[in-house]
């Protein structure tokens, strides 16, 4: 069902698709690896017709699955987010704010940034 629907979202961009589908994979399992890895596992060979029917470098195709892979990877559930607040013997009240500024929102606006120059140049 995922597949299908992050298929579907940028029909005619394939790497909107990518960095959507990488990104849903690393917040579903809570891992940045784990969500490349199920991501490139069970649709690579899809990205690469549809990178190549448009004329999309593979480079490309690996720097937004590289980059796609930080942001929802650290959500509240995520255990290296429990195990950093434990450690620092905060509450979530306390530190999420700050842990969402620099390990979610700083990598999702790279990666809006990124796919926005890649738009433009188509390659860099």
């Amino acid at each position: 069902m995922i597949p299908d629907t992050v298929l579907g979202m940028a029909p005619g961009n394939p790497l909107i698709s990518l960095a959507a589908s990488v990104n849903i994979l690393a917040g579903i399992t809570d891992s940045a690896s784990g969500g490349m890895s199920i991501a490139l596992q069970t649709l690579s060979a899809t990205y690469l017709e549809l990178g190549q029917a448009v004329a999309i470098d593979r480079d490309l195709l690996h720097r937004i699955t590289a980059i796609a892979t930080g942001g929802l990877d650290a959500l509240p559930h995520n255990g290296a987010v429990i195990t950093l607040l434990s450690v620092c013997k905060m509450t979530h009240r306390e530190a999420y704010k700050d842990i969402f500024v620099v390990a979610y929102a700083v990598p999702i606006v790279a990666l809006i940034s990124i796919l926005i120059l890649a738009h433009i140049t188509g390659s860099f």
